[in-house]
């Protein structure tokens, strides 16, 4: 199977601005959650985010950018140890082995379908072997919630993952509820759509860049209810349109 890169490369965009608050609140929830989620739609900042804690992380980060095509477990599982083996290579034998005897039917499926429990315990079993710090990203999982496995097999991973390693689960819209509840377990903290919005004092931070002062936060905040894409593009239009603009004095 030909691995696609670019799906379990950490994107190389910048932050504009750094969310210093979110980031905190990350950090200090992941000493008692294993497991993080981010929760917004589109252009809300969640990748951004994302990107900026796991560059400030003092350890090992790995990054998988899930796709439709990834609702076959023996697809996804080639990727997320593919992700890990970025930074560490060689990374996932058991996994990969314990894979290749589920495809095989040599026992390790039941009623046809793969034995989740067998396949987690082999990957937890990798990353204990690992024996360092860990953020392991893995973006766009709500593309993938229709597979029957994907509850059972996160339901099952996230309670098992080593004290070094942290997972930060990218998505748009709720949780299937058998994950969701694992936050009363204190298995998993959640970063809303709400708590993404920007502040203030971030809009200002934002605007300053381009010159831009209190006035144009204001009315940016109010248009926009704080989502980072659409503060990004008000600041680029507000500047564009402004006598700040070079080409709007020629």
């Amino acid at each position: 199977m030909k691995i696609i890169t670019s799906k379990i490369t950490i994107p190389a965009e910048t932050p504009l601005v750094c969310r210093q608050g979110l980031l905190d609140t990350l950090r200090e929830n992941l000493k008692s959650c294993p497991a993080a989620v981010i929760n917004g739609r589109a252009g809300t900042g969640k990748t951004m985010l994302a990107v900026d804690f796991v560059r400030r992380h003092v350890g090992r980060a790995a990054w998988y950018k899930v796709d439709a095509p990834d609702m076959s477990l023996p697809v996804f599982l080639v990727y997320l140890v593919a992700s890990v083996a970025q930074v560490r290579p060689g990374f996932g034998r058991q996994t990969l082995d314990c894979r290749a005897r589920s495809s095989g039917a040599s026992g390790a499926e039941v009623g046809g379908e793969f034995n989740i429990a067998e396949l987690v315990e082999a990957f937890v079993y990798d990353l204990e072997r690992l024996a360092e710090p860990l953020v392991l990203v893995i973006d766009d999982l709500h593309l993938i919630y229709d597979a029957d496995w994907v509850i059972p097999f996160f339901h099952r991973l996230l309670p098992l993952l080593p004290a070094e390693t942290h997972m930060l689960i990218l998505i748009r819209g709720l949780l299937p509820a058998p994950m969701w509840r694992l936050r009363s377990k204190q298995q998993l903290f959640v970063i809303t759509e709400q708590m993404l919005a920007f502040t203030q004092t971030e809009t200002e931070e934002l605007f300053s860049g381009y010159g831009l002062g209190a006035e144009e936060v204001r009315s940016a905040l109010l248009r926009t209810g704080g989502r980072a894409a659409g503060l990004h593009a008000a600041a680029i239009r507000t500047f564009v349109d402004s006598p700040l603009n070079p080409e709007q004095s020629n």
